[in-house]
């Protein structure tokens, strides 16, 4: 999947040079009936995300390779380290030679804490609509058709548990080129970096 991704290595991940959280587990993308990202309301799309697609998929942990059965189909988590600050789905679609358009992305990792940090906020970006949850607590969503912009939208503030915090993420489009990017601020704006990601300590 060069020269967007690489298989994820062992062992920890500190984020990118800007905070940007760059080791995730991608499900292979969900088709959807999508003509245009006009319909991308708010109750569209927690409709097309609430809709249940495979067992405990609001709650489950993946590893590397596990397969989720959804109809008739079989999908596969796959656990990558991006190459740039932004996760390129489409180009993960691409790569697995699954649909690229008119889709449903499903997206966990997992970040390890040293300490307890309150008052942090989540940063996201995304193309198109997309919502996004922190150990089971909806964080920030972002409506409507739009494109990848650094830190379109930010939650209110949150805290980052000391140890394991899991990030859980959804991200929908019709035509387009899919993508995300994710990270953490403090209050006046700066990227939290005192953080880890291991998909190990799943």
């Amino acid at each position: 999947m060069p020269p967007y991704f690489e298989p994820a290595a062992s062992g920890v991940k500190a984020p990118g040079p800007d905070g940007f959280l760059q080791r995730w587990l991608l499900l292979e993308p969900i088709p959807q009936s999508i003509r245009s990202n006009a319909v991308f309301t708010e109750s569209y799309i927690r409709n097309a995300i609430g809709t249940e697609y495979f067992p405990n998929q609001f709650t489950v942990v993946p590893r590397d390779g596990d397969k989720v059965k959804i109809g008739d189909e079989e999908s596969v988590w796959h656990a990558l380290d991006s190459n740039g600050f932004n996760v390129k789905l489409f180009r993960f679609a691409e790569a697995m030679n699954k649909p690229t358009y008119s889709i449903l992305f499903w997206v966990v990792t997992i970040v390890d804490s040293p300490r307890e940090i309150h008052d942090v906020r989540m940063a996201v970006g995304s193309n198109s609509a997309s919502m996004w949850w922190l150990n089971g607590q909806e964080a920030v969503s972002l409506f409507g058709d739009r494109r990848m912009v650094m830190d379109d939208c930010v939650s209110k503030r949150l805290t980052i548990k000391k140890g394991r915090n899991i990030i859980r993420g959804a991200v929908i489009n019709g035509p387009g080129l899919s993508d995300f990017c994710l990270r953490f601020i403090d209050e006046a704006g700066e990227p939290i970096k005192d953080i880890t990601l291991n998909l190990d300590t799943i």
